[in-house]
């Protein structure tokens, strides 16, 4: 653990140095405070920033972290020669570009909710920080892999908004045209594990369940409700994301310990 936070240690003051921490977060903070100042309550603040969160967390923690990976080849390489473990070291690379993207979302979110909201909102809000780190943390180590399965910078960065796209834009694509297909089958349950196989979709149901908006998701979100509202929804949720997190994390170590740099 000594090890893997010297290196944390190393990449925060290169972060800092860089300041692209500062404005990320900066980004948050000002759409948060914008949101406050002309779109009303807590709630509606909420919806509409889950809109923003659920378009650009994914985006730029995977083109960051696979940015991150290539750009740092010879850092990598010559961190190698030192007596650190791989797995340690992938541990603080992945830890030390992960937790200030974690960070500066957090602040930049917090603080404008701090100054304006009257805590009634307190609990979606948590949940949707706490969906935001999930997809930080997933994304970025997603990117990790990617970069160390391919060498080829524009194959990786190709491959990255690839993923991205899938996740984002054509998964729900696939679901709603099952949806309209299969409308006269039975199907509700097949479309709650269906939620829980995209992590965005998956956040997304979270924190609109949290909400008054549910209402407008009709026969569907009164089925949702009764899973992902109760307590063993919200857990089994909570731990499919911890799951989504992990998967990557450990492919991408386990590539890292095998790659021939």
């Amino acid at each position: 653990m000594d090890k893997v936070g010297k290196i944390i240690k190393y990449q925060l003051f290169d972060i800092f140095r860089n300041k692209w921490l500062l404005f990320y977060a900066l980004f948050f903070f000002v759409v948060t405070d914008g949101l406050f100042r002309f779109g009303g309550g807590g709630a509606k603040v909420i919806i509409s920033f889950m809109n923003i969160m659920l378009f650009i967390i994914p985006l730029v923690s995977i083109l960051f972290g696979t940015m991150f990976l290539y750009n740092s080849r010879e850092y990598i390489e010559l961190l190698l020669t030192q007596p650190v473990k791989r797995r340690v070291l992938f541990a603080g690379l992945y830890l030390g570009l992960a937790l200030p993207l974690v960070a500066g979302f957090v602040l930049g979110v917090s603080i404008p909710f701090a100054l304006y909201d009257d805590g009634g909102q307190l609990a979606t809000l948590g949940l949707l920080l706490l969906s935001g780190t999930f997809l930080t943390l997933m994304f970025t180590a997603l990117a990790f892999f990617i970069a160390l399965r391919n060498e080829d910078r524009a194959r990786g960065f190709g491959i990255s908004i690839l993923v991205w796209l899938i996740f984002s834009f054509v998964y729900d694509g696939i679901i709603l045209f099952a949806s309209f297909s299969l409308a006269d089958y039975p199907i509700e349950k097949p479309l709650i594990v269906a939620s829980m196989l995209n992590p965005i979709d998956l956040a997304r149901i979270l924190i609109l369940l949290k909400t008054d908006f549910s209402a407008l998701m009709g026969y569907t979100g009164a089925v949702f409700q009764n899973f992902f509202g109760s307590s063993l929804g919200i857990t089994v949720s909570l731990l499919t994301m911890l799951v989504w997190t992990m998967i990557p994390a450990i492919l991408g170590t386990r590539t890292f310990e095998k790659k021939d740099f």
